[in-house]
């Protein structure tokens, strides 16, 4: 016989979360960290838009370009790993504001570098803030989304970020050539330290609090939830009924997270592919979009502002993937807009390499068609990687993804740099990038379908 508990349980807890309508206090939530993620966004990417004013300022090599771009994503995959691990420790919200911080106040010091040295260390230490927030900020947002139209929830969430990375390139536009790049970098750092102080509305996930044996403070912030929640939408249906179970103790222990829980029993399978398609997809996407400002001044000599406005085109792409991606993956499911997304960049990116890339104007609407479905893709893993884990380990199974996407960042625009510092033509570039891409959409083949299923049913170990 099932029975609903009155002492709460994990899977009362949960049940009380997916029984609670979408309301006012959703979308408050749901703004408030999408403003954190938001910014993050938009620092990450002001580097490569500044990039063509510091190789003048500076006389920057390739070699150095890369460099410049690379230690922020060095510092991301750092900040991702670690991340993961305190916060399916120490909870979500805290290292939420602590990532936004630091990336704030680097942002700040970055406008004051004094020296290319500086800017590398910098980058570096604003990547931490950013590598340790968004993974984590995701994993926040899907625990407290519920199984039906979980897909549509998270990605108007996630579609901060790909707003953030247009709002930079918009501004950028703009500021760059009428401001110079160090007041890029103070309009990304002012509006983050203030956001950082904003968390305090944001409660701790119940879902969390309740894996850690914290069962107590996990129904009082619930109680609180369901009543914002029911001021707006009246009285709440009745949570499903769960199965009797013996009443844990407050504060008992709970396994301590490890990397071995990732790559055991169905779980090596997940992280395997998800691996996979985090790599295979920001490989491509920062291969693209970290060179392209350069290459559109250095290998077709287009004007610096002709180069960011092509910039904006392919962003503006980019966040439209996103929002196509947001209303169709609760349709489709995971699996087919993971494959269908990085099938398409492969197809564009493949056409403009047959296309010889022959001109500025040429590469930024291929490149843009491809920018519409990498981003895509990749918005779409920030809902997919959470769901493929149970609580106490979901924030460090984020930041593994976390970690193949920064290699991605890291080893694409390398991969491109040599290519284009050793004369490779443009055409072989975007071959390569779409064979990347075609590889990646192979490996979403083997990938796990998450849709509909509440995250206790994908990982019943919870």
């Amino acid at each position: 016989m099932t029975v609903v508990s009155s002492t709460p349980t994990v899977a009362s807890i949960a049940a009380r979360l997916e029984r609670l309508p979408t309301s006012r206090w959703h979308l408050k939530v749901r703004t408030l960290i999408g403003a954190v993620t938001f910014f993050e966004a938009f620092d990450q990417l002001l580097v490569a838009s500044a990039m063509p004013l510091l190789i003048k300022e500076w006389g920057l090599s390739t070699g150095q370009v890369t460099l410049a771009i690379t230690a922020g994503s060095v510092g991301m995959l750092l900040g991702a790993l670690v991340s993961g691990w305190l916060a399916d420790r120490v909870g979500r919200v805290r290292m939420v504001a602590l990532g936004v911080l630091l990336t704030g106040l680097s942002s700040l010091a970055i406008a004051f570098a004094p020296s290319f040295l500086w800017l590398v260390v910098l980058r570096f230490v604003q990547g931490l803030g950013i590598g340790g927030e968004v993974p984590v900020a995701a994993t926040y947002v899907s625990e407290i989304a519920k199984a039906k139209h979980r897909g549509r929830f998270v990605l108007l969430y996630e579609l901060v970020f790909p707003a953030g990375l247009f709002t930079a390139t918009v501004v950028a536009a703009w500021v760059v050539p009428n401001w110079g790049w160090r007041a890029l970098f103070v309009i990304g750092g002012v509006p983050a330290l203030a956001i950082a102080f904003m968390q305090r509305g944001v409660p701790e996930s119940p879902r969390w609090l309740a894996s850690k044996g914290r069962l107590a403070e996990a129904d009082r912030v619930l109680t609180g939830i369901e009543t914002a929640v029911s001021r707006t939408r009246g009285t709440l249906p009745e949570p499903a009924a769960t199965p009797a179970a013996a009443p844990a103790a407050e504060g008992a222990a709970t396994p301590r997270t490890t990397v071995r829980d990732l790559l055991t029993g169905v779980y090596l399978r997940r992280t395997t592919v998800v691996s996979a398609l985090w790599f295979f997809g920001y490989f491509v996407n920062y291969g693209i979009t970290a060179w392209l400002p350069t290459l559109y001044t250095k290998v077709f000599h287009v004007p610096l502002d002709t180069a960011l406005h092509y910039n904006l085109w392919t962003n503006a792409a980019g966040f439209l993937g996103c929002l196509t991606v947001a209303l169709l993956v609760d349709k489709v499911g995971r699996r087919i807009a993971l494959a269908f997304g990085l099938a398409g960049a492969a197809a564009a990116l493949m056409t403009l390499a047959a296309l010889g890339a022959v001109s500025g104007g040429q590469v930024a609407v291929w490149a843009s068609v491809a920018a519409f479905f990498v981003f895509a893709t990749n918005v779409a893993l920030y809902l997919y990687t959470p769901e493929l884990y149970p609580t106490r380990s979901r924030a460090l199974g984020c930041s593994m993804g976390g970690v193949f996407n920064r290699l991605g960042v890291i080893i694409g625009p390398i991969v491109v740099g040599n290519m284009v510092g050793a004369g490779a033509g443009a055409a072989t570039v975007f071959a390569v990038l779409g064979a990347v891409a075609l590889a990646g959409a192979l490996s979403a083949l083997f990938a796990v379908e998450t849709r509909g299923r509440t995250l206790e049913q994908l990982s019943p170990e919870n």
